[in-house]
């Protein structure tokens, strides 16, 4: 059987650590919270709660990314991105990628997704198109901020994640609708 194709397999390897959720879990399926209600479907958009634990010594801030690697375009769908997470949080709660970053903590910011908004937007496979995966991450950063441009796409931020990553957690919950 072949594996589906691992998006961070192909940067520098870096440590794990801990990321758990109350709302999402491993190969587990999405639940309507954080489904597309956007697309026209009966989702909310509305983020998952994650916290976090066991990142290494030195971490100065994070990031937190979502990535649906398995969309019909050839480079995925990012669902949501946030950035200069202070190193003192170590949890987002529920909605916390509400449009506009009114539920992040202090300094933190968002950048659009790739439907254009700057919030989360949920999980949208076309009918029939099988289960994708949806690759929430959180990036231990050796930086405090990132010097990222507000208009800046979550490609150009993951271009900047590669060279201040110290350690990386996933949670890949999946989604799929029928035909």
């Amino acid at each position: 059987m072949t594996q589906p194709f691992d998006p961070y397999s192909v940067l520098p390897p870096v440590p794990g650590f801990t990321l758990r959720s109350a709302d999402i879990a491993d190969g587990q399926t999405l639940d309507v919270a954080q489904c597309s209600g956007l697309f026209g479907g009966p989702g909310q958009d509305r983020s998952p709660q994650l916290a976090w634990d066991g990142y290494p010594d030195g971490t100065r801030s994070f990031a937190v990314t979502c990535y649906d690697p398995d969309a019909p375009t050839v480079s995925g769908f990012w669902h949501w991105v946030v950035y200069d997470i202070p190193a003192t949080v170590h949890e987002l709660a529920a909605d916390a990628g509400a449009v506009g970053g009114k539920n992040l903590p202090a300094g933190a910011r968002m950048l659009a997704n790739d439907a254009g908004r700057a919030g989360y937007i949920g999980a949208a496979p076309p009918p029939g198109h099988g289960d994708h995966r949806y690759l929430f991450v959180v990036h231990a950063l050796d930086v405090a901020t990132l010097d990222i441009a507000p208009e800046a796409t979550p490609a150009w931020l993951g271009f900047q994640l590669l060279g201040h990553t110290l350690a990386r957690a996933t949670l890949t919950p999946v989604y799929g609708e029928p035909a």
